[in-house]
């Protein structure tokens, strides 16, 4: 049996040629191949050690040339083989920087770090990326973003969608459609069983495409959830004056921002009891002493029992000793406090350490 690795698919008849040296002795000489012939060698070289080469990613004629030329190939000596491959490694060791194909290869790698505005129209003047895997694009999209265009889309298309993506993020995608949507696109999935690539790689682009005629916002958030982070940072005061002003002149949107609201009050219906330990250990002695003895009203009284009961008896009992010690307590003092507590919660959930519970209970 022959060995692949020393026997590659070249040119029919592509043996090393003989030379004379000294008139007597005879040396094998490397045949002369051309660079597509050169390309084919080194492909199939890598993929007899078992390199994953990510071929998919060049254009589609260069990968039917490729793929002609392997078919054209026949045996090849191994000092033609060894000529290639020396080539071929010494071409890489000269290589210093390589650089994406094209505007739109170009656009993925600094994605994040343009300005977006800048982005779109640059996304724009590439038109329709003709390389690489548009579905990873979609997989980095915000799961709310995807059910929005899930909803706008046919039943079918929203099906090929759900199949592309992740486990994870596909069960998170149904988590945000309505019931009914969600039942009728997994329903869909049953039927994409004959789909063929082809029709699963122009979904993919269209739906890519849309994401790229999207028009670029300059804020993240939205109004609702801006409104509530600032109101988190405010004094009570400030923030119930102005809930209830908005509530007169928008319910609707002042729904939203109660929403958005995190305040010391809420922590024993959004936070864990195993997450509790964390919180503390990310504030300050003093803060903490002065936000739990500060609680006056029954909200923050009951997030000081729900806190002092979810951490260990000896800490708990430190920390009402030392309540009582400081005697009474500002409230702006107190609020300062607390809002440094709520701060080093929201730093804790930004950076994925602990997960908030809805209003209703379910993280």
């Amino acid at each position: 049996m022959q060995n692949t690795n020393t026997l590659v698919q070249v040119a029919p008849g592509a043996s090393a040629q003989l030379a004379k040296e000294n008139d007597d002795d005879l040396r094998l000489v490397a045949r002369n191949l051309s660079s597509r012939q050169k390309a084919a060698v080194v492909v199939r070289l890598l993929l007899n050690d078992g390199a994953d080469i990510p071929l998919e990613e060049l254009p589609d004629d260069l990968q039917e040339k490729l793929t002609h030329q392997l078919g054209k190939m026949g045996l090849v000596d191994r000092v033609t083989l060894d000529a290639v491959a020396g080539e071929f490694a010494d071409a890489l060791d000269s290589v210093g920087l390589s650089f994406p194909h094209g505007l739109a290869g170009a656009l993925d790698v600094v994605n994040g770090k343009i300005a977006p505005a800048t982005a779109a129209r640059l996304r724009k003047v590439a038109g329709i990326r003709q390389i690489g895997d548009p579905w990873q694009r979609l997989r980095e999209i915000p799961t709310e973003d995807l059910a929005e265009m899930a909803q706008a889309e046919s039943t079918e298309i929203a099906a090929v969608m759900l199949s592309k993506l992740e486990t994870a993020k596909a069960a998170q995608l149904l988590g945000h459609l309505p019931g009914p949507v969600a039942r009728r696109i997994t329903y869909a999935v049953s039927k994409t069983a004959n789909v063929s690539p082809e029709a699963v790689e122009r979904i993919g682009w269209s739906l890519a495409a849309q994401m790229d005629q999207r028009p670029a916002t300059a804020f993240a958030d939205g109004p609702g959830a801006r409104v509530g982070a600032i109101l988190n940072q405010s004094a009570a005061s400030t923030r119930d004056g102005l809930l209830s002003a908005l509530e007169e002149e928008d319910a609707d949107f002042a729904t939203i921002v109660r929403q958005s609201i995190f305040t010391f009050a809420h922590i024993p219906s959004r936070i864990l009891p195993r997450d509790v330990p964390t919180i503390l250990r990310g504030v300050e002695q003093p803060v903490l002493v002065t936000a739990l003895a500060g609680a006056e009203t029954e909200g923050d009284r009951a997030s000081v029992d729900y806190l002092l009961s979810n951490m260990s008896s000896r800490m708990a009992e430190n920390l009402r000793e030392e309540m009582d010690e400081v005697g009474k307590i500002k409230q702006p003092d107190a609020e300062e406090a607390m809002t440094q507590i709520i701060g080093a919660i929201r730093t804790l959930v930004d950076e994925g350490t602990i997960t908030l519970r809805d209003d209703d209970g379910d993280e």
